[in-house]
């Protein structure tokens, strides 16, 4: 089949209406990560978006595929969540990216749905059909075999907001409940810091 989208990096985006993806501070690099790690500095993390967006009066959603539905329990942990989180889709049949998350069907035919600009498109989607200001996305392996070709541990991440929208190429070592845990402190990490710059 002849792609009608050209390979992209890790920091590229899909949707043309929307904005380009901030590139993370070393372009296309693959953060190699031993899950399992930094609990506590994750719910510091955690807590410091939630209580950002909070007074800022701006709210979130997540579109989860190998997480299904760890980040949306993260955020669901944090008292007083309910006036930043919006909701969020758990997608983990590729056809329900689509349906659910708004990412294009020929997308995914010609890339998969590991890829980063599956993964903006999940977070672009779900912050749309969900009406928030922020979408975060999580798509990879988590094993234990892996998938496609793709090695256990891949993972993207993606945050998408008002002004832009930021993709991550992860790594992760570790089993596969230690990958989807390191994949959930991954994207919100990734939203802290987006709402950091965006507030900036």
């Amino acid at each position: 089949m002849t792609s009608g989208h050209a390979p992209a990096s890790p920091e590229s985006s899909i949707p043309k209406a929307l904005p380009e993806p901030i590139p993370d501070a070393a372009p296309a690099a693959v953060i190699e990560a031993t899950a399992g790690t930094g609990d506590e500095e994750a719910r510091e993390v955690l807590l410091g978006l939630v209580a950002r967006l909070k007074a800022r009066g701006e709210t979130l959603a997540t579109a989860e595929s190998l997480t299904g539905g760890l980040v949306g329990a993260a955020l669901t942990d944090v008292p007083g969540v309910s006036a930043v989180y919006r909701g969020g889709v758990v997608v983990y049949a590729t056809d329900l990216k689509a349906t659910l998350a708004g990412v294009p069907a020929d997308l995914l035919a010609d890339v998969g749905p590991v890829h980063p600009d599956t993964a903006v498109a999940l977070a672009t989607g779900v912050r749309e059909r969900l009406g928030a200001t922020y979408g975060l996305a999580t798509t990879g392996v988590a094993g234990p075999d892996p998938q496609a070709g793709i090695e256990v541990g891949t993972v993207y991440v993606a945050a998408a907001g008002p002004g832009a929208v930021r993709v991550r190429k992860l790594a992760l070592k570790g089993d596969r409940a230690e990958v989807r845990q390191g994949s959930v402190r991954a994207v919100l990490a990734l939203a802290a810091e987006l709402v950091a710059e965006e507030l900036a």
